[in-house]
């Protein structure tokens, strides 16, 4: 949907913006563009994270999506950095005042792209993607680019003379808010390759469903990370130092399953058992 969508924008952002004398409609048109590259790379990095674990890949190929989040929101921020340099290009150069149907063509784009935005956002946060989340803001970071030039063109066409440049400035504002959302989703990306731990309320929710397993003593590590869709979880559970090892080998099959069953989206457990006051 997302990429049928940015076709279609960016084709007609661009002619607009060429027949209107917008330099910040054909801005938001080449946003568009690098949104339909973009677009290209999540369906690519989600197809390679959905494929199964092999001998080379024992935990799956679940990295693929936060590399390919990287790479779009890397393309955000150099799409940020484009369209300001060719607005404040423009703030130099005299030029004429956009066409008065530039806005009905940048409305329209703001209603779609933030439809959009909300839809794909949604997804999303379903299925905890990072890599659909980044794709999600690109269509925000256009419906902004587009609220800003409407803003733009707005100003030039009431201020008349002299007002020529205000969608320049509109596209320069709305570059910085691009590339700060650009910069925070390769924040996001990084944290992940990092093996950063997801959602610290998670830890507290492993910990609470283990702690609910008769005979378990105490959770003394959890460690989460993120692979793609799962999340994978390496723990250590105090026991009865009497205990024999068949009857803790059961115990911890016991704590994986009920830590699968309360949190799905968790593909593996891994557990170490300690003997209760062992603190190595």
């Amino acid at each position: 949907m997302g990429m049928i969508a940015n076709t279609f924008l960016a084709t007609g952002k661009i002619a607009a913006g060429v027949a209107g004398h917008s330099h910040a409609l054909i801005a938001d048109g080449v946003e568009s563009i690098a949104d339909l590259f973009s677009s290209v790379i999540v369906w690519r990095g989600l197809v390679v994270a959905a494929e199964p674990a092999d001998e080379d890949h024992p935990y799956g190929h679940g990295k693929a999506e936060p590399i390919a989040a990287a790479v779009v929101a890397t393309t955000l921020l150099l799409a940020a950095l484009w369209i300001a340099v060719t607005a404040f290009r423009e703030i130099v150069t005299p030029h004429s005042t956009p066409a008065p149907f530039t806005l009905i063509v940048l409305f329209a784009v703001i209603v779609i792209k933030e439809s959009l935005f909300r839809f794909v956002l949604q997804e999303a946060n379903s299925v905890q993607s990072t890599i659909v989340q980044t794709d999600a803001w690109h269509h925000r970071s256009d419906a902004i680019t587009s609220l800003a030039a409407a803003v733009g063109i707005t100003v030039a066409l009431i201020g008349g003379r002299g007002y020529e440049s205000a969608d320049d400035w509109a596209a320069l504002l709305a570059s910085f808010v691009i590339g700060w959302n650009g910069w925070t989703l390769l924040r996001n990306a990084g944290n992940e390759l990092m093996d950063a731990t997801p959602d610290p309320g998670i830890v507290i929710r492993i910990r609470e469903v283990a702690m609910a397993v008769s005979n378990v003593r105490k959770v003394e590590k959890c460690k989460v990370r993120k692979m793609g869709y799962h999340l994978f979880v390496d723990m250590h559970v105090w026991v009865d130092p009497q205990m024999p090892v068949v009857q803790a080998h059961e115990l911890a099959h016991q704590v994986k399953d009920r830590v699968r069953e309360a949190l799905p989206a968790i593909h593996d457990v891994l557990i170490h058992i300690e003997p209760a006051g062992n603190v190595e």
